[in-house]
C-alpha cells in the first residue's frame, strides 16, 4: 500500500491546497495531511481549528485523513510508514526552496521520496498569508478558500 504525507501549516486551507490533496488521493492509496505544530510561529488558527477546517474541506475523500505533527516531517513518515512526500509548487520560485527541503529530506530518510505537484493555473499565485492578510482587511475571499473556511476567517477577524 502506497502511503503519502502532505505536510504543511495550512493556516489557512486554500482551495489551491485542496486541489493538491485531491489529485494526491487519486495517486496513493492513503494521504495524511498532516499539520506542521510549530512553537515558533504564531498562527492565527490553532493546531485543533485547521485540523478541523482541512477535514471538513476533504470530507468526501475516502482515503484521506488528518493528523498533526511535532518536529521533523521526516520523524512523522517513519512513525506512520509513509513512502511519499507531497509537496505542491505554485511557481518556479517555489522550486529551489522545495528542491533543496526534498533533498534534505530525502539525507535525512532515504526511504521517502518526494512528489512534487503543480498547482492549477487558477490556485499558482495563492498563499495562506495573502488570504489571512486580504480576510484581516475584510476583503472578499470566496474564490480562494472553501466556504467554511470563509466563515472561520470572518468570525476571526471580526
Amino acid at each position: 500500500m502506497r502511503s503519502a504525507v502532505y505536510g504543511g501549516s495550512f493556516d489557512p486551507i486554500t482551495n489551491g491546497h485542496v486541489d493538491i490533496v485531491k489529485r494526491a488521493a487519486r495517486m496513493f492509496d492513503t494521504v495524511v495531511i498532516a499539520v506542521l505544530v510549530n512553537v515558533k510561529k504564531a498562527p492565527l488558527f490553532s493546531v485543533e481549528e485547521r485540523m478541523r477546517l482541512i477535514a471538513q474541506a476533504v470530507h468526501d475523500l475516502s482515503n484521506v485523513t488528518v493528523d498533526y505533527f511535532p518536529g521533523l516531517l521526516v520523524d512523522y513518515m517513519k512513525l506512520r510508514q509513509a513512502q511519499v512526500i507531497i509537496r505542491g509548487l505554485r511557481a518556479v520560485s517555489d522550486f529551489e526552496n522545495e528542491l533543496q527541503l526534498a533533498s534534505m529530506n530525502r539525507e535525512l530518510h532515504p526511504e521517502a521520496e518526494t512528489i512534487f505537484i503543480p498547482t492549477h493555473h487558477e490556485f499558482s499565485y495563492l498563499s495562506s498569508s495573502m488570504i489571512k492578510e486580504i480576510a484581516s482587511y475584510g476583503g472578499s475571499v470566496d474564490r480562494f478558500v472553501p466556504e467554511h473556511v470563509r466563515a472561520a476567517l470572518q468570525d476571526k477577524y471580526k
